[in-house]
């Protein structure tokens, strides 16, 4: 698949704008991720829900939205096409994981049908703080 010029690089910067607490994956991770024919991306630089599907589990790898167009349901609707874009492939279920301290995105994944089936304490390393839990979220499509 083809995609835009600097489209790994431009998601690479609304990640880091995004992911202030954690670190931010690089144009270089985008550009191999997007490579992969199971690689799912929805949305654009602002907003990106990025995906992996492997036979009928699809796995949320990150979602993403830009400061500036936090909380105006953008995140919300890349989240809702990836799901369209999983079951035309068949997929039966979508996973997650996602830092207990993160409340923004665990409302988001709540009021999607996320629901939590287990935690692995101490997942995320926080430079300056404690490691925080990952929250470990599924729904079934």
């Amino acid at each position: 698949m083809t995609f835009a010029p600097n489209l790994a690089e431009n998601l690479a910067a609304t990640h880091a704008r995004a992911f202030v607490t954690d670190r931010p994956w690089s144009a270089a991770e985008f550009a191999a991720l997007l490579n992969s024919p199971s690689v799912l991306l929805v949305g654009d630089a602002t907003a990106f829900v990025l995906g992996r599907i492997v036979l009928d589990e699809a796995e949320v790898l990150t979602v993403a939205t830009d400061p500036s167009a936090q909380r105006t349901g953008l995140a919300r609707a890349a989240l809702d096409q990836l799901e369209v874009q999983a079951k035309h492939r068949q997929v039966t279920s979508v996973f997650l994981e996602v830092a207990q301290d993160n409340t923004a995105a665990i409302g988001l994944y709540a009021t999607a049908g996320y629901v939590q089936i287990g935690l692995r304490a101490g997942y995320y390393t926080r430079a300056n703080a404690a490691a925080v839990g990952a929250l470990i979220l599924r729904k079934t499509l």
